[in-house]
């Protein structure tokens, strides 16, 4: 039979080949995932039957239990309508939803809590006095809509205090005895009692729900409460920290319990943690808790183990719990960036809340005593904006702490500013990196939340092997918990009610005011009085295929676009429309040839058009071509001189052709002249701008783009796109991930090439949250210009993927808060007109500051929302990879450990094992050494001090011995056989001892010196040549570095066990030169000398290859 004829029965064999070949393809794929990435396997196709008989059951469950708490059944019933309706009804469903006023909501009887006996107390009147005034000054109020506050009821108390705290508190409404009020309030820390204290602390708790309420109503679409007392360190029976009463705890258990809430955020930004709330909804997974705060590993207030990474919640709650503790102070914006980029905004995307409470301190602010961090009040800005994209725009901001008036007052000012749609200010200063001790505790929270959320499980994984046979450990994150717990209070029970704040000295707050006053000249407040323009021509409908009527790149693009903004979604109306233009040759040649410019005129007036367009890749020429790819490149630059000249704050450009393909010489992919090339050009040589944004998610590589600025710093060029391994359009292996430009452009081009379809919503988040943004906060550009095709939206012919329209509006929102919100988008591709049409109207409503709807997964359930694909994780990974050598903010792709067991954990509880251990036979140490017996009154009085906890220990070693060395072996001999636990024998023959010269050795070593770098006190190493101080690498690596760094610096002891490792030999050193140098720290430590434990007849010159040897020997 002929090998070409194709049979019935040799076409079904084929199908079935195939269908098995693309089974193991994925099997493989999916175990890849699994290894790399964690996550849940697969079960695959085993039993389609069974997995159509679970899915009846769950319906079934579903119809029967109706909504469920958490809300989690209820929005999978949602879920399964909106599947039964076509794609577009999520972002249908926005259509005429308009953004609403916000409230705003003050009293001045908040002004009347005060410390009677303290004037300097920070929590004081002042605060809200300063506060109003500045809204006052910037007529803010006027702009708002005004929400009556009103007193909480004892019912609404109940929900979350006892009545015994409730009742205490009433009892002091009122009362003129000073001295009673200062004892009752020494019983709480950090508290005063004034008799105003009960009548204001219910007024904050209503006034919240009465915000939230509003909020949630749609009565406003937003809105800020100025008030106080704070709230969230309230616990249900216990005053503290300023707080009486849990003002926003109430207000979310009121909108769960009466408003039909099923999710609510909370994001608690205040510098302290905020225990109290935490604890009121640790096991309830309808509440996201989100904290940010200082913590410095225990020794910050509250003092609270609980305020670390890994309290994650507790039962149903699991998971929905975060911490992210500040372990340093003078954190930047860049810090809290990188909270919000690689954490907060990911998380938050994949819960979808309907509420949003902000608990908004602003002691992170720069200036602040109590924070010491380097927050800029602008800065707050940019931290809300990106949180008013979610839960419909409903958003309730409520005031906690803050104690820097003149920060405090400058920071509530821009977030109402923000609340009220203005555009997050450009900031003055640059943007500072992520610190180390930053990325270390998100990478920490990311560990502890990984199994909890998808979009966490971007991140490859090592286990034992790879952390015993990998060398070196880079990029191998080592989660450290460290807790340093608080010395007891010398009176139980009693706090102190005077002068227990920190004090800045005159010289520091003069320099904090003139920072300030910096701060606020430079910060650029003032915005266009048109928020939107738009332009559209119908000359452009004009260039059209004769000769192939169903072309995709068809007029129906544009007018349908047009058709939804004017009439389904009616925002034509409220934007300025500005009339389009042609672009002049010179114009044109600002990026093209004139050779080209005139081949394009030329060729549209010949009778070759079809010959000539067969020459070029997917192009059509038509006798209107030239004007109408003019008019849209004039149109754009139309669009562009209007909102770099004030008039407009951002634009839209509904043109065609498309130009991102055009090439500098050659038309290409539709593309005639590339727009969005020229117009960037344009605002470089007219407008003198330096920094230049493009973000190109057109589904195919905007080569022609790409090519024109591969060596122009003064433009990056961004572009999301279908790569497919260089085997989708325009198929060049330009477009991969290691193409990132030339000459003094080098850096400046990143490509995120997708190697497969159905890239979705999830991916497309991933991308702009862990490359996109970041990179684009640090360019701090002063035009974001974007090519806005939307062929990689649901349904587009060509794509094949998978983005929602309402996506496309989110990562406009994004964008906009960059350059002061100075955006125009574009039109490139996009071939389905229904999908483009939505999709360019969310964009639209994105940039009209209207509420956008919650993104919902197009597979999966609203329970189980879809993993990021692993080729995704893959190719962000590659990317991170390449462009962390241009962008310090990419400093986060990194392996984390895979289970529990290769998680470190410092603090008491491995000081005091290690104090418990002794390393001879039982009893041997007692009998050898002789005992003290007498004590200088300064040490008798520091071991008094020492604290219960050492009473405590002391008085147990004395009833249970302590556990010999060989008693802890013999007790693990199990576990050594198997090696999960090995012992290191030390070298002999190191050859760097030869650096060592005692006689520069210190007559004494401090070993609670910190690390000079960081200022770590744990885990610390000193070096052997230098005497310098460093952290280990399971703190913040700075030993390592300075051991490596420095060719003459390879030994260095450490202060925990007194082990010397050699970073030139790379191994652990035992040798008699160095029992001088462990002599000095075991003393120190210990107060005795070392024993000395190499014999009498070992030499101590050092000989390399021969240390050790005995005298006398050759």
């Amino acid at each position: 039979m002929n090998p070409n004829v194709v049979t019935r029965s040799s076409a079904k064999q084929s199908k079935v080949r195939t269908r098995a070949q693309q089974a193991a393809t994925e099997a493989e794929q999916e175990e890849r995932r699994v290894k790399l990435y964690g996550g849940y396997r697969s079960t695959g196709k085993g039993s389609i039957a069974e997995a159509k008989k679970q899915g009846k059951l769950r319906m079934s469950a579903t119809s029967q239990n109706g909504t469920g708490a958490g809300g989690d059944q209820r929005r999978s019933s949602d879920f399964t309508e909106v599947q039964l309706k076509d794609i577009f009804q999520n972002a249908q469903s926005g259509a005429r939803t308009v953004r609403g006023p916000t409230g705003i909501l003050y009293d001045e009887r908040f002004a009347l809590h005060r410390c009677l006996w303290d004037t300097n107390y920070p929590e004081c009147p002042e605060r809200y006095l300063r506060v109003m005034e500045r809204f006052t000054i910037g007529q803010l109020v006027d702009r708002c809509q005004f929400i009556a506050p009103r007193p909480a009821t004892r019912a609404e108390l109940l929900t979350k205090h006892t009545a015994e705290q409730i009742e205490l508190l009433a009892q002091t409404h009122g009362s003129q005895d000073e001295p009673e009020l200062e004892r009752l309030s020494s019983h709480y820390d950090a508290i005063f009692i004034h008799p105003t204290s009960y009548e204001t602390s219910v007024l904050a708790v209503g006034s919240t729900i009465q915000l939230v309420e509003s909020v949630w109503s749609g009565t406003v679409q937003n809105g800020m409460a100025i008030l106080r007392p704070p709230g969230h360190h309230a616990m249900t029976a216990e005053y503290n920290g300023y707080c009486f009463f849990n003002n926003v705890a109430i207000a979310a258990q009121h909108a769960l319990d009466h408003l039909g809430t099923q999710k609510i955020l909370i994001v608690d930004w205040d510098v302290h943690h905020g225990q109290g709330t935490q604890r009121m909804f640790y096991s309830d997974p309808r509440v996201l808790y989100f904290s940010i705060h200082r913590y410095e590993h225990g020794t910050f207030w509250p003092n609270l183990r609980e305020s670390d990474f890994d309290y994650v919640g507790t039962g149903k709650g699991e998971g929905y719990n975060f911490n992210v503790p500040l372990n340093k102070t003078g954190m930047t914006n860049g810090d809290y960036l990188a909270i919000w980029q690689q954490l907060l905004l990911p998380v938050a995307t994949e819960f979808q809340p309907e509420l949003i409470i902000v608990s908004a301190g602003y002691d992170a602010a720069y200036g602040c005593p109590e924070g010491c961090m380097e927050i800029t009040p602008a800065f707050y800005s940019h931290l809300l904006s990106p949180l008013l994209l979610m839960a419909q725009g409903r958003v309730a901001v409520v005031l906690e702490g803050g104690y820097c008036l003149e920060s405090l007052a400058e920071g509530c000012a821009l977030t109402l500013k923000t609340l009220l749609g203005d555009p997050a200010p450009r900031l003055a200063e640059a943007l500072q990196p992520p610190s180390e001790s930053m990325q270390a505790s998100i990478l920490n929270c990311i560990y502890s939340h990984r199994k909890y959320w998808k979009c966490l499980q971007l991140y490859e994984l090592y286990d034992l092997e790879d952390y015993n046979n990998t060398n070196p450990q880079d990029n191998f994150h080592k989660v450290i918990k460290c807790y340093v717990p608080p010395e007891p209070p010398a009176q139980p029970g009693r706090y102190e009610t005077r002068n227990c704040y920190p004090v800045q000295s005159a010289d520091e707050r003069a320099r904090i005011q003139d920072r300030l006053a910096r701060l606020h000249l430079a910060t650029d407040l003032s915005f266009p009085p048109d928020r939107v323009c738009y332009v559209y021509d119908e000359l452009m409908l004009e260039h059209r295929n004769s000769a192939e009527k169903w072309h995709p790149e068809q007029p129906e693009r544009i007018a349908k676009i047009m058709q939804r903004l004017t009439g389904d979604y009616q925002l034509a109306q409220r934007m300025k429309r500005l009339p389009g233009r042609l672009a002049t040759t010179e114009e044109l040649c600002l990026v093209h040839g004139p050779e080209h410019v005139r081949l394009i005129g030329e060729v549209c007036q010949s009778s070759t058009m079809k010959q000539t367009a067969d020459q070029y890749n997917s192009i059509y020429f038509h006798p209107s071509t030239d004007a109408s790819a003019r008019m849209a490149t004039g149109s754009v630059l139309t669009v562009v001189e209007d909102v770099l000249e004030g008039r407009t704050r951002s634009g839209v450009c509904v043109v065609r052709p498309p130009g991102h393909h055009a090439e500098a010489d050659t038309p290409h992919g539709f593309c005639i002249y590339n727009s969005i090339a020229v117009a960037a050009r344009h605002a470089v040589k007219r407008y003198g701008l330096r920094r230049v944004l493009i973000v190109d998610w057109d589904v195919h590589h905007g080569n022609g783009t790409q090519h024109i600025f591969e060596q122009d710093p003064h433009v990056l060029y961004v572009s999301v796109h279908r790569y497919d391994n260089g085997a989708f359009f325009p198929r060049s292996t330009d477009a991969d991930y290691t193409v990132v430009g030339s000459g003094p452009g080098r850096g400046f081009n990143v490509n995120i090439p997708w190697n497969r379809k159905g890239m979705g919503d999830p991916e497309y988040v991933a991308a702009f949250h862990s490359v996109i943004l970041p990179i684009a906060y640090e360019y701090e550009p002063e035009l974001v210009l974007v090519s806005a095709g939307f062929d990689a939206a649901i349904g587009d012919p060509l794509g094949g993927c998978r983005v929602t329209p309402e996506a496309y509006g989110h990562f406009t929102q994004w964008l906009s808060v960059l350059a002061g919100g100075r955006l125009v988008l574009c039109l490139e591709g996009g071939y389905n007109v229904n999908s483009i049409s939505h999709a360019m109207a969310m964009c639209a409503k994105a940039l009209l500051g209207d509420p956008l709807p919650m993104l919902l997964p197009v597979s999966g359930t609203a329970r189980t929302p879809p993993a990021t694909h692993a080729s995704c994780c893959e190719t962000l990974s590659n990317v991170l990879s390449v462009q962390r050598l241009y962008w310090r903010s990419l400093c986060f792709n990194k392996k984390l450990p895979s289970s529990e067991p290769l998680l470190e954990e410092t603090g008491s509880e491995l000081i005091e094992a290690l104090d418990n251990m002794t390393l001879s036979e039982r009893g041997g140490t007692d009998q050898q050494q002789p005992q003290q017996t007498t004590s200088t009154p300064s040490s008798s009085s520091s071991a008094a001090t020492a604290g219960s906890s050492g009473g405590e220990q002391a008085a147990g070693s004395s009833k249970q011995p302590s556990q010999t060395l060989t008693e802890f072996l013999e007790a693990n001999l199990e576990a050594l056989q198997n090696e999960e636990m090995f012992a290191v024998i030390p070298r002999r023959d190191c050859p760097h001892l030869r650096l060592l010269r005692p006689e520069t050795a210190p007559e004494a070593i401090d070993t609670r010196t910190p690390c000079s770098d960081c200022g770590a006190e744990v885990e610390n190493w000193i070096c052997l040549l230098c005497f310098g101080v460093y952290c280990g690498r399971y703190v913040n690596e700075h030993m390592l570095r300075h051991g490596t760094g420095a060719a003459d610096h390879p030994l260095a002891l450490s202060f925990a066990d007194l082990s010397v490792w050699c970073y030139g030999c790379d191994a652990y050193i035992d040798h008699p030169a160095l029992h001088h140098y462990k002599n000095l720290v075991h003393q120190d430590k210990f107060h005795e000398p070392l024993v000395w434990s190499y014999g009498s007849d070992l030499v101590l010159d050092v000989v390399p290859g021969s240390a050790g040897r005995k005298a006398g020997q050759d």
